[in-house]
């Protein structure tokens, strides 16, 4: 007998992006870029933030570029 999907459909996650207006993303704007990383510093998946792919590299970019300017932190491994 085949498996049934009990769990009901599957939402897509809302664009932060889109829901704040935000049409380009730059390195010096800490509080947007604060929500796409975790605690630890890292950077979250796609999966995780909702965005799409082209908004997720330029997210990336900018998270690693106000990391060089001492804006955001490296990620680091806790204890």
């Amino acid at each position: 007998m085949p498996r049934v999907n009990t769990k009901g459909p599957v939402r897509r996650k809302r664009n932060p992006l889109h829901a704040e207006r935000v049409s380009e993303v730059d390195w010096k704007d800490v509080d947007l870029l604060r929500k796409f990383i975790s605690d630890r510093g890292k950077i979250r998946a796609r999966r995780v933030t909702g965005l799409t792919p082209q908004q997720q590299k330029r997210v990336a970019t900018a998270i690693k570029n106000a990391r060089e300017m001492a804006l955001l932190p490296y990620p680091h491994a806790g204890r």
